[in-house]
């Protein structure tokens, strides 16, 4: 027995050995945390990145000395990241900066429930803005204010799954501002569902009760010309939109077990069992009118099918089934499969959009915006030929799992083995994210201050910290 012992003991400190210091990783984390919540942070919140000097705060659209951005990786996932490093350490410091990126997005939450891109804590800026503050103070006319929910690339979304996790930690447990702040906008989010189960990229209010529930179809004929319409209504699916908003209910059903979200979930799976396209093209589209056709949105986003958002609307389903097991949300997925290995482009990627019925793939042309099906001069700030063929192979594995490996897979690691593992994976790029924090606690980029750098070195530390706590060494 005691030679077990002995050897269970030298097998841990070889593992400690190769590993690096704990210690050493929070310390880190706690300079990071401790430089931006001093120096980046704007009533809490954080831009996307700053100048070196981190006065200047900037967005996708501005810059400004007292703005913050919704949109990752400004204040939600800044906040997220922190969060999860305080629950990896216990340490109050990340606990505090987390509480008061929190309370940032309190103060700027629309009276429509989530959040524009943006806010500018400027006195004078912040009255274009109608926020759920003046609602509560009997503000009922909006005017010409702001009061937009915006899905587009994760910004509600990402907001509402931070404060989502922050309403379900024990220390906040009495912050009923939060509670109140976070129902508000869950509840709008599930108004602005429409009949059919799909969300538009913005609402300011609940969806519209009359709109029909249609099978999609192909146009009898379709512009292609960018016609310059409004397309923020829209069913969208461009840019993962419906995949986001399933990401956060599937969580906040995991953590609250209301039914409202399950049902709010099967609902958009019947949305993407109608939004499949007929054959020949038994996939989707990025975005869709009323009639549920596919239709323009900006003007390098064509109605066609799409290469890319198609796989998102696979995955939902697909988890769909792992947490109700109705086959109905499998049978879209064969069909779509064997499109993608038919259209496949010479180089074995696939195009981000194939022309309805023809099948070919389109691409526009650089500078002039016209469409052609010519790839060889074509634009290079969108991805018009999309290398998702190793997310496919991926997603073909999952379908050879059944549904309880998969449940435990969605659970993560469990014994002191399978974290000890985790570490193991985790400790390089812990390592390096400490190493490269430069004095001050910074990590630059491009001669600036990247938040995203900032969410990728924190999210490896905690992801590490945490490892090495929980496999007991």
């Amino acid at each position: 027995m005691r030679s077990l012992l002995v050897l269970a003991l030298s097998s841990s400190l070889a593992l400690a050995a190769d590993l690096p210091d704990p210690a050493v990783i929070t310390a880190a984390m706690k300079k990071a945390v401790t430089y931006a919540h001093t120096n980046l942070a704007r009533e809490g919140g954080y831009a996307s990145s700053y100048d070196k000097e981190g006065k200047i705060g900037e967005v996708e659209h501005a810059k400004s000395p007292t703005i913050i951005s919704i949109q990752p990786p400004g204040t939600t996932t800044m906040g997220l990241v922190i969060l999860r490093a305080y629950q990896a350490t216990g340490d109050d410091l990340f606990l505090t900066a987390a509480k008061d990126a929190a309370k940032a997005l309190l103060k700027c939450q629309l009276a429509s429930g989530g959040w524009d891109s943006d806010f500018d804590f400027d006195p004078e800026k912040a009255k274009k803005y109608y926020l759920r503050s003046d609602l509560d103070a009997g503000d009922k006319e909006p005017g010409k204010r702001r009061n937009s929910t915006t899905l587009d690339d994760n910004k509600t979304e990402s907001a509402l799954l931070f404060l989502l996790e922050m309403v379900h930690e024990p220390a906040c447990k009495d912050d009923s501002e939060l509670k109140r702040c976070t129902k508000f906008a869950f509840d709008a989010l599930l108004a602005a569902q429409a009949p059919i189960g799909a969300w538009p990229q913005q609402f300011s209010g609940p969806a519209d009760p009359t709109a029909p529930v249609l099978k999609a179809s192909y146009p009898e004929t379709w512009s292609r010309t960018f016609p310059a319409i409004k397309y923020t209504g829209f069913y969208t699916l461009n840019d993962d939109n419906l995949q986001q908003i399933a990401r956060v209910l599937f969580r906040a059903y995991d953590l609250e077990k209301d039914e409202r979200y399950l049902a709010a979930l099967k609902k958009l799976g019947e949305f993407f069992l109608l939004a499949q396209m007929p054959e020949p093209q038994p996939v989707w589209a990025q975005q869709y009118d009323r009639d549920m056709h596919p239709v323009w949105a900006r003007k390098f986003e064509p109605p066609s099918v799409t290469g890319y958002e198609s796989l998102g609307a696979m995955e939902v389903l697909h988890q769909l089934w792992v947490v109700t097991g109705d086959d109905k949300y499998l049978r879209p997925i064969q069909p779509a499969l064997s499109w993608y290995e038919r259209s496949k482009l010479a180089d074995g990627t696939h195009a981000r959009f194939y022309e309805l019925q023809t099948n070919k793939p389109l691409f526009f042309v650089k500078d002039t915006y016209e469409l052609t099906y010519d790839s060889s001069n074509i634009p290079t700030h969108y991805s018009f030929t999309d290398m998702v063929q190793d997310n496919i192979d991926d997603f073909k594995k999952k379908l050879t799992k059944g549904r309880e490996e998969l449940q435990q897979n969605f659970a993560g690691p469990q014994t002191p083995k399978e974290w000890t593992s985790r570490a193991k994976a985790a400790a390089s790029k812990a390592k390096k994210a400490a190493e490269s924090l430069d004095s001050e606690g910074r990590w630059i980029k491009n001669d600036e201050i990247d938040c995203a750098e900032f969410v990728k070195h924190m999210n490896a530390m905690s992801n590490y910290v945490e490892a090495r706590k929980k496999s007991g060494e």
